[in-house]
């Protein structure tokens, strides 16, 4: 029998969404920005809410409209290839390669690298790395109750600091807002719209859509319609909370600089601003809540990606690829925050723009019924633009194809150069399938009752191996 999700249990699963995606690491991103768009604080936040918080929350919304099982199953609608080769990407992404050394060096730049003499920080920072991913690899290894409790404490512990933190800047405010740096001078909405890729949520997402569909599921919800609809008054109340906390961040860093000087990275930013406020006992207490709270996020992470490579190399165990995973962290994290930030910049002009394409194309799906030539036309032109976006990230120009696009397309400059071949790209799989009979995809129109019955994939299983 079908039961209507009830108010109460909306306002937990928004409860949930929001502690899922507000990590300790997104903690650092607001605050930079707000020092770099100084008096375009306003207009840049504008931009960052747009990928920071709509958009993982629209790929949450998707994912369930979908009516698919995991990442790799809506991505295979491109084609089987792709799907294996974008959710191993995306699982890389937020795991070994950026997400995971992120919880260890946001750790080490709030709660270590200030009590340090100037000429210590390249070893600390690897003594520090050492330890923290040797606790998260055990608690990994072991997965027990403590992770779920001690993130249920330090999250409200966290928001509560916070939002002192956050009164007394607001009643208090450490100076006026400076110019914005050069990159903000001008289109400030574009530059914090790619500035919310750092948060990594988006490809995240669909991660915390299987858990949004199991929480639904098993309150009784099992149409797609009454699904949908959960879910995105859930993601409403989640939405609004992230962006009341991301815009009284980015406020805090833009009115920070004329007092403490621009830092090199927002981990600075909230640890001096800490200071500031509350001296020395302020920063030890955010230093132990990141920390921690930094602690329980890396567990998630690795075991959500070792149970989804364990999937795909069934012969290596849970164990092997854990400790591999942890292992790989420590050394990543030891190029250091800001270092870890510039390296992600270029893969994330590439990764993003996609994302965003299969989100919309999902929500489209039932127009042009799934057929793959639209999804493989749309996604191959994103990728062809978005990819010369990464590489000019990256400081390298290709100054004729740079060139050749700043000229045909509209956005180029600002990094959404990709709008105009992916509709191209959509249209024109739309008319190779007219004109070859292609058939789509059968998943529009489904209720999730029947292939996502099959709960028990290893991507719920990884998700939820901290329990």
């Amino acid at each position: 029998m079908q039961k209507k999700v009830n108010v109460s249990f909306i306002i937990v699963l928004g409860s949930m969404l929001f502690a899922l995606f507000f990590g300790a690491g997104n903690l650092i991103f607001p605050p930079m920005l707000g020092q770099m768009a100084g008096e375009h604080v306003w207009s840049a936040n504008a931009g960052f809410l747009m990928t920071g918080v709509g958009l993982p929350l629209l790929a949450v919304a998707a994912f369930v409209f979908s009516g698919e099982r995991d990442l790799r199953s809506l991505s295979s609608r491109v084609h089987p290839l792709f799907g294996l080769v974008f959710a191993a990407a995306l699982y890389l992404a937020i795991g070994p390669f950026f997400a995971m050394p992120r919880t260890g060096t946001v750790s080490f730049e709030i709660g270590v690298k200030p009590l340090l003499p100037e000429g210590s920080h390249t070893v600390g920072l690897a003594v520090f790395t050492v330890v923290f991913f040797a606790a998260s690899c055990l608690l990994s290894l072991n997965p027990s109750k403590i992770i779920d409790i001690v993130g249920k404490v330090l999250t409200p512990l966290m928001l509560i600091f916070i939002a002192v933190l956050i009164a007394a800047a607001a009643f208090y405010p450490i100076a006026d807002f400076a110019a914005p740096d050069e990159s903000y001078a001008a289109h400030a909405v574009f530059k914090g719209f790619q500035e919310g890729y750092l948060t990594l949520d988006a490809l995240a997402a669909v991660i915390f859509g299987i858990i949004v569909v199991n929480a639904l599921k098993d309150s009784g919800v099992k149409k797609r319609g009454e699904l949908v609809s959960a879910c995105i008054k859930a993601a409403v109340i989640a939405a609004v909370l992230l962006a009341i906390i991301y815009t009284a961040l980015a406020y805090i860093g833009a009115s920070s600089v004329g007092g403490l000087g621009l830092k090199d990275n927002g981990a600075a930013v909230l640890a001096a601003v800490s200071s500031h406020y509350f001296g020395a006992y302020g920063s030890v207490l955010l230093a132990l809540i990141v920390t921690m709270a930094c602690i329980t996020t890396s567990v998630g992470l690795i075991t959500s990606c070792a149970s989804f490579f364990h999937g795909l190399f069934p012969k290596m165990s849970y164990k092997t690829i854990t400790v591999a995973l942890s292992v790989f962290s420590a050394l990543v994290a030891n190029i250091g925050l800001s270092g870890l930030i510039k390296v992600s910049v270029p893969v994330l002009m590439v990764l993003y723009p996609m994302v965003i394409a299969l989100v919309i194309l999902t929500f489209l799906h039932p127009l042009f019924k799934g057929r793959a030539s639209v999804y493989q036309g749309t996604m191959l032109l994103t990728f062809l633009v978005s990819l010369f976006d990464g590489f000019k990230a990256a400081g390298i120009k290709i100054a004729s194809i740079d060139n050749l696009f700043a000229q045909i397309l509209p956005l180029y400059g600002v990094g959404l150069g990709w709008l105009l071949p992916a509709v191209v790209g959509g249209l024109g799989g739309l008319i190779v399938a007219a004109l070859t009979g292609g058939k789509g995809n059968s998943a529009a129109g489904e209720t999730l009752t029947g292939r996502s019955a099959q709960a028990s994939s290893k991507a719920d299983q990884g998700t939820s191996a901290g329990d």
